[in-house]
């Protein structure tokens, strides 16, 4: 006998102010869109009364959240980080974090194991890496020993510690072997991303040429502007192919830069992100991250000395931001946390729309983008 879901009394988030639908789920995928007469023989209904349902978001940048950390290396903390996400309407994320050369790793070796495993909440999709290879001048919130020079016989030990489950790294186009790297990491579907890097514009468009198809949190962690120093910003602004990542909290990007990075990018090269502490979910407070104090206070994570280190927002609570601030629609706002990353990542085929076929990854919510109720594989994993 099948596993079923029944989702009634729901509005389909790109279908305007349509009626009450319906949603099958069988054995974790959507088998039918529409009117259903199937309420007396689904013993597992659910009641959308009217609520918009949207896919799972994706947050392909995320280090911790509920009070846990990738780093700390446990099946407990990825347990914490997958349920606190799916309480912010998030279905499936990318664990980030850093490699520490000549050190054991043990927290990417955990996260490979737990690839695939239910965690209770938001699947875990794979690792995202930022670094090594990165600029010591741009390095942001990355501690100096979780750096080095881009090297084959580095990146093979990554490759092999984390058995295919990585699916993205940040690199500095400008350092010295990059290039190889880029092109290795291309080659092996690994989503190859610009930042952390304090690269020329022409060292930024031999990147693109080597590979990188990506950009990690635009803005931070990059050389600005100038008029006379382009930069890597307008490389990004004026390469098509290129998406990119925004934290659309309205600190890490002003809001008039929000808005003009929005508009000049698209919604189809925009992908918001948590850039998420294990603050998320927590109240306003100090914790501390790879060693180092710092305080989350209004959303917000910095060290002591004021350098920005990430939020402490759920993805549903920055799509709710970004429209406000941008006043873009809620339907483009969705796509951008669901189409985009599932493109990016080469899912799109099973994640990232509502359709008949497809993972039943789904969200609940409203038009202010409270969260209601996340399902994950036809599973409840959240509840208002």
């Amino acid at each position: 006998m099948k596993d079923r879901l029944l989702i009634t009394n729901c509005r389909l988030f790109d279908a305007g102010d349509g009626h009450g639908t319906y949603v099958l789920v069988e054995d974790g995928i959507i088998a039918r869109i529409g009117d259903i007469d199937a309420t007396g023989d689904c013993k597992n209904v659910l009641d959308a009364q009217g609520h918009i349902l949207a896919p799972g978001f994706i947050d392909v940048h995320i280090q911790g959240a509920g009070g846990a950390d990738v780093l700390d290396a446990t099946t407990d903390a990825l347990t914490a980080i997958s349920r606190t996400s799916a309480r912010f309407g998030v279905t499936g994320f990318l664990a980030t974090t850093v490699f520490k050369p000549d050190k054991p790793n043990l927290h990417i070796d955990l996260a490979a194991d737990c690839l695939g495993s239910d965690l209770g909440g938001a699947n875990l999709l794979g690792i995202h890496l930022e670094g090594p290879f990165i600029s010591l001048e741009k390095r942001g919130m990355i501690q100096p020993d979780c750096t080095c020079p881009p090297s084959a016989d580095v990146l093979n030990q990554i490759m092999d510690m984390s058995k295919g489950s990585l699916r993205m790294m940040t690199i500095a186009p400008e350092l010295p072997q990059s290039a190889a790297m880029i092109r290795k990491l291309a080659d092996s579907n690994v989503v190859a991303s610009f930042g952390h890097s304090n690269a020329t514009y022409e060292q930024t468009l031999a990147g693109f040429d080597a590979g990188i198809s990506h950009v990690t949190h635009l803005f931070n962690a990059m050389p600005s502007i100038h008029h006379r120093s382009p930069g890597p910003l307008i490389a990004v602004f004026e390469t098509r192919h290129i998406t990119a990542q925004i934290i659309p909290d309205g600190v890490h990007i002003q809001p008039p830069v929000l808005r003009f990075t929005f508009d000049t990018l698209g919604p189809d090269r925009t992908i918001p992100i948590t850039d998420g502490m294990q603050a998320i979910g927590l109240a306003d407070g100090k914790y501390v991250y790879n060693g180092l104090d710092y305080e989350s206070k209004n959303g917000t994570a910095r060290y002591e000395d004021g350098t920005l280190i990430g939020t402490a927002l759920g993805l549903s609570q920055l799509l709710g931001r970004f429209i406000t601030l941008t006043k873009c629609s809620l339907e483009t706002a969705i796509k951008m946390v669901t189409v985009n990353p599932a493109s990016l990542l080469g899912i799109q085929e099973t994640k990232g729309s509502i359709n008949i076929g497809k993972d039943a990854d789904l969200v609940l919510l409203d038009a202010e983008c409270n969260v209601h109720a996340t399902i994950v594989g036809g599973k409840i994993v959240f509840k208002k």
